[in-house]
């Protein structure tokens, strides 16, 4: 079975989407049931090919990328124009099965205009989905009617969470999406063989520093926790636009000593910084599926998060569910485990336990399983109207 898979980013480029991109891959890596050939994009000019296992090897469409973990509409744009010549050719090249595309645009686009050589899964992932994003309003206003279409002419539609599902259903209302969860490697991501209790509690955040993860919520919240005569700090761990203006509000509440920020982290340093913490804090607007949440949580990590879509999913008695965004109530929700040991231990080996459902292995089956069920090498277009 040979799949075409796109996705318009990838490590090092992106975040959540390019690295559960990895991390499926990684699952299907030296399996003989399966060639993948993946078209994506990195930093640079011209085509870039790199066999990423015996069965898999990557396309990558050179584009002048600036800052690494935020998109520029104008790098959007030249990804777009520049990918459909190398998609073809990979087509021309070779007799593919099926087609892969995650997110629904930009990269949905490009199976839709190849929908007649093959079928196509879509893979809903977060901000490719029209929602509560001020920045994107403008772009699902102008592109919704081509999500619309591509949405339909898709085999299948899949989405990584209930939240996410509801919100395309709001979109789409007579869409039929199946969900398929993100994972995580437990072996990768699992607690210290001792997490000693200590005066001092560490807290941690991963994300792209941009708008929707409202770290300055989580900075204010520190604000409290400081005033209120907790020994705690916050380690800010991701790039964005917005990591200097963040800077300058820990500065400016006197916190340059107990909010620290790493930038964007190696991955291979990620499950280390976990095994440091105590409390993985987020006050993120929206989540597909989380996949700072199911690593710290497959860390021993409790949880403290603003209810977004997702979180119910993976937070019942490993975590606290913070019904508004207000950074009080998030460092009430943060004093009242620091302050309660048997209730974190337990949140601890909670999270452990609620994690072991979530698996590479268990998602990586499911899209097999679907792949299956494609009318493979046929050309399917399902009310393209």
């Amino acid at each position: 079975m040979r799949v075409l898979m796109s996705n318009y980013e990838f490590p090092p480029i992106g975040g959540g989407a390019g690295q559960a991109h990895l991390s499926l891959l990684r699952e299907f890596a030296d399996n003989p049931e399966i060639v993948v050939d993946v078209l994506t994009s990195c930093r640079g000019r011209g085509l870039a090919v790199e066999r990423f296992a015996a069965n898999i090897t990557l396309y990558k469409v050179g584009i002048r990328k600036g800052d690494l973990h935020h998109w520029r509409r104008s790098e959007v744009l030249e990804w777009l124009l520049k990918a459909p010549a190398h998609y073809r050719g990979l087509l021309e090249a070779n007799r593919y099965d099926l087609a892969h595309a995650f997110s629904a645009f930009p990269t949905g686009w490009l199976c839709w205009r190849a929908r007649a050589n093959m079928p196509y899964i879509l893979s809903l992932l977060g901000s490719d989905v029209p929602g509560h994003n001020a920045r994107l309003s403008l772009d699902y206003k102008l592109l919704g009617p081509v999500f619309r279409r591509i949405w339909k002419s898709a085999a299948m539609v899949v989405a990584n969470s209930q939240g996410l599902t509801q919100r395309a259903r709001a979109f789409m209302p007579d869409l039929d999406i199946r969900i398929i969860y993100t994972g995580v490697d437990a072996a990768r991501f699992h607690p210290p063989a001792v997490r000693m209790p200590c005066q001092h509690t560490r807290l941690v955040t991963v994300a792209r520093l941009v708008a929707t993860k409202r770290i300055d919520v989580l900075i204010e919240a520190m604000d409290l926790l400081r005033q209120q005569g907790l020994d705690v700090s916050l380690t800010i761990a991701g790039g964005g636009r917005l990591a200097e203006p963040l800077r300058q509000l820990a500065q400016q509440r006197g916190l340059d000593a107990h909010v620290r920020f790493l930038g964007p982290v190696d991955g291979d340093a990620v499950p280390q910084l976990y095994r440091d913490s105590d409390i993985f804090v987020t006050s993120s607007v929206r989540e597909g599926l989380s996949n700072a949440m199911l690593e710290a949580m497959a860390s021993g990590l409790p949880i403290v998060t603003t209810r977004c879509e997702g979180v119910d999913e993976l937070i019942a008695d490993n975590g606290l569910i913070v019904e508004e965004p207000d950074p009080r109530c998030i460092a009430d929700a943060v004093r009242g485990l620091v302050r309660d040991r048997a209730r974190y231990e337990a949140m601890s080996a909670a999270a452990r336990a609620r994690v072991e459902r979530f698996s590479w292995r268990r998602t990586a089956e499911a899209y097999l399983d679907c792949y299956r069920s494609l009318p493979q090498g046929a050309a399917h277009d399902r009310n393209d109207r």
